[in-house]
């Protein structure tokens, strides 16, 4: 294809993702599901050519951004919490999934080597960062599941990649060695936690002393690309690099960002990675095509691989519920016998643990790197668009609702000594003490009477309510409608004015963002 017509593609995929989206928004479905199913059907349209995606630069344009997107805005606390649980799923589920996945294979094709079958479990083991953030957040799940799915989802592609490696050398070479692998896992962890924890604190040292906000944006968009692309060169973990380097930039963007560049970079960074979550999911939906013309038609799937196709998405559902299931007994059993470092989850939270294990485009871009000579490579990558398209399907749109049979509900333990108003309150109080201090001058004369009555009031009001929590909220909810209303009619006011030429453009745009900042502010504090 000539660059323009590339470029002209491109252009006409993210019209289609804003269809789907709409598609998807009207009818209640989980936008993955929209665009994937609408990418599947847009390959197959007349006169669109056939998409062959790069595997590699795949996962380096995709991954990285997605990868820490969700380490910024992950609970570090929690994070360490149950970090053991995390490794559970990020190595263990991983690890049995790809064996059971083997067995499986082994079994159904027998001519299959065993290092081929432990490369198809590899491809199809690790859930999906990209999968699980499309579905995950238009759930509401308690803390500690969240954080398990999250810290799962940004960890377990480097086990899945590394057995991945390991399988496909042991194929090529015809040996393998246990010790040389676990050595080898050791060091891509190791290092990726290096190369992002060198690279993130290089990033706290750069913008503390940039003082351009463009320039302070910019390089927070281009951290995770960096840490992602120095891992690979050093021979380590870029998923882990890319995960410790968000870790580390959301620990403390708190304190290097400023309220602006803060507002300024969300907005965009929430933007890139809507486009970039959608683009993976519509880019998978189109390659299905090239899939398909690559193994020889529809009809030979049908007739030659469905029913093993079938059986290895049977044994990846079965291996999580039996993982999950399993680790809960056993903390149970230690649990009774007097170990309290871990709760079990229970069997709700375990089902709802087990169905969350959506895959996406780590296993079809692993999978598109088959080498050409790999034994059983049709197989493997029908299976793997298969998995994909099941679990976003089929768990994607059922997550939900298992979520509400569950019936799970948030654990008491696990809340901070501080709900939202006491935070508030404590807030407040420090606020106004500030302003108590600086509201006199040193002959004892009041300075700033209008403010420190302000900040009186405001501290005053949220330490003495004495409602219920839900009288709370509504009273802060038709206070801030009456702002917005306010907002509202301010700004209907100035484009009058400005339709009537009786203000100038500048004039418009400076008190406009006034307003803008005042309708922010009050619908965060609605929320």
């Amino acid at each position: 294809m000539h660059s323009v017509e590339i470029f002209e593609l491109i252009v006409g995929m993210f019209m289609a993702v804003l269809v789907l989206q709409y598609a998807a928004h009207r009818l209640g479905l989980p936008p993955a599901v929209a665009l994937l199913v609408g990418g599947g059907a847009l390959a197959f349209m007349p006169g669109l050519p056939t998409v062959e995606l790069d595997p590699e630069l795949m996962l380096v344009i995709f991954l990285p951004p997605l990868l820490m997107d969700g380490a910024w805005f992950t609970a570090l606390a929690h994070f360490r919490r149950h970090l053991a649980g995390i490794a559970s799923l990020a190595v263990g589920a991983v690890l049995f999934t790809t064996a059971v996945v083997a067995v499986v294979a082994k079994m159904i094709l027998p001519d299959l080597p065993w290092a081929a079958c432990v490369a198809l479990g590899a491809i199809v083991s690790p859930p999906d960062a990209v999968s699980a953030r499309a579905i995950l957040q238009r759930v509401k799940l308690p803390r500690r599941l969240g954080t398990l799915l999250e810290g799962e989802s940004l960890i377990n592609d480097a086990t899945g990649l590394v057995l991945f490696r390991f399988a496909v050398a042991a194929v090529v070479t015809g040996t393998f060695s246990l010790g040389d692998a676990i050595g080898s896992f050791a060091i891509l962890v190791g290092g990726g936690i290096a190369v992002g924890g060198a690279i993130g604190a290089a990033w706290v040292l750069l913008l503390r002393r940039l003082g351009d906000e463009t320039l302070m944006i910019a390089a927070s968009m281009l951290v995770c690309w960096a840490s992602y692309v120095a891992g690979e060169m050093l021979n380590a973990s870029g998923v882990i690099a890319t995960v410790t380097a968000g870790l580390v930039c959301g620990w403390y963007q708190h304190t290097i960002l400023t309220a602006s560049v803060r507002i300024r970079a969300l907005s965009f960074w929430q933007v890139m990675i809507s486009l970039l979550e959608a683009a993976v999911f519509i880019l998978i939906g189109l390659s299905l095509r090239g899939v398909i013309d690559r193994v020889g038609g529809i009809g030979v799937v049908l007739e030659d691989m469905a029913w093993s196709v079938a059986a290895i998405i049977a044994a990846v559902t079965f291996a999580r519920f039996a993982w999950i299931f399993g680790s809960d007994a056993v903390l149970g059993i230690l649990n009774r016998l007097g170990w309290r470092g871990v709760e079990p989850l229970g069997p709700q939270a375990a089902s709802v643990m087990s169905w969350a294990g959506m895959r996406g485009v780590v296993t079809l871009a692993v999978a598109l790197t088959l080498p050409e000579t790999m034994p059983g490579r049709d197989l493997m990558l029908v299976t793997a668009f298969a998995v994909i398209l099941v679990t976003v399907l089929v768990q994607g749109t059922t997550l939900g609702p298992v979520i509400r049979l569950a019936g799970l509900r948030e654990d008491e333990r696990s809340k901070p000594p501080l709900d939202l108003s006491g935070a508030e309150v404590a807030m407040l109080k420090a606020q106004f003490a500030e302003v108590e201090r600086a509201a006199y001058a040193s002959d004892g004369s009041l300075l700033h009477p209008r403010l420190l009555d302000s900040y009186r009031r405001r501290a005053t009001l949220s330490a003495e309510f004495l409602g219920s929590p839900k009288e709370r909220d509504q009273a802060i909810a038709d206070h801030y409608d009456v702002i917005l209303a306010a907002v509202a009619a301010g700004r209907a006011e100035l484009v009058r004015l400005h339709r009537a030429r009786q203000i100038d453009d500048e004039t418009l745009h400076n008190l406009e963002r006034d307003l803008d900042l005042e309708e922010l502010v009050a619908i965060a504090a609605k929320g």
